[in-house]
């Protein structure tokens, strides 16, 4: 996934929980809070393995972890593989 797609995506499911992949094989999971052209920043999901309390994003404030665009390679909405 390109960036510019990674930032569509990301900005259809603004607000909603969300499961993302990255290039290095890490997933994570929570509710997107922040998107901008570079990054976009989730609130970790305390039931899978997150803080669930957030904290400021990388390079820039922002409420939850900050993942650079360029390195996700899949996004999917969390409620349809966790119930």
């Amino acid at each position: 996934m390109n960036p510019a797609e990674a930032y569509n995506v990301c900005c259809r499911y603004h607000g909603k929980r969300v499961r993302i992949t990255c290039k290095d094989g890490k997933v994570h999971h929570g509710t997107i809070t922040k998107i901008d052209r570079e990054q976009v920043w989730i609130l970790p999901d305390r039931q899978f393995g997150g803080y669930g309390l957030g904290f400021w994003g990388f390079r820039r404030p922002g409420f939850g972890v900050g993942i650079a665009l360029g390195f996700i390679t899949g996004i999917a909405l969390a409620p349809l593989f966790f119930f």
